[in-house]
């Protein structure tokens, strides 16, 4: 038996909308606080940090737009949702690196 038989598409479709909502604000105010940080101290670390947190938050709410509002096809809008979301991490781990 389908997840969908038991809940219906359109709360399914509404809580994914809250779920993206928070995850935009989430890591709005992560990223925020990590531009915030390398403000104050500019270190080149938090700078790259920031960015990478900016990338992943917008990966994560990127596929549901595009699908959404551009009729993107979702696989696309997943694949460009994916892509982001590795290059934010890429860009996170190498500020952990950087000195």
């Amino acid at each position: 038996m389908s997840p969908l038989t038991t809940i219906g598409e359109m709360e399914v479709t509404l809580a994914l909308a809250v779920v993206k909502t928070l995850v935009l604000v989430v890591g709005g105010v992560i990223t925020y606080f990590a531009f915030k940080a390398y403000r104050r101290t500019r270190q080149r670390a938090l700078g790259y940090l920031a960015i990478g947190f900016g990338l992943v938050t917008l990966g994560f709410v990127l596929a549901g737009m595009l699908y959404e509002i551009l009729n993107v096809t979702l696989a696309l809008g997943v694949l460009l949702e994916s892509l982001l979301v590795l290059a934010g991490f890429l860009v996170i781990a190498y500020s952990l690196y950087v000195q």
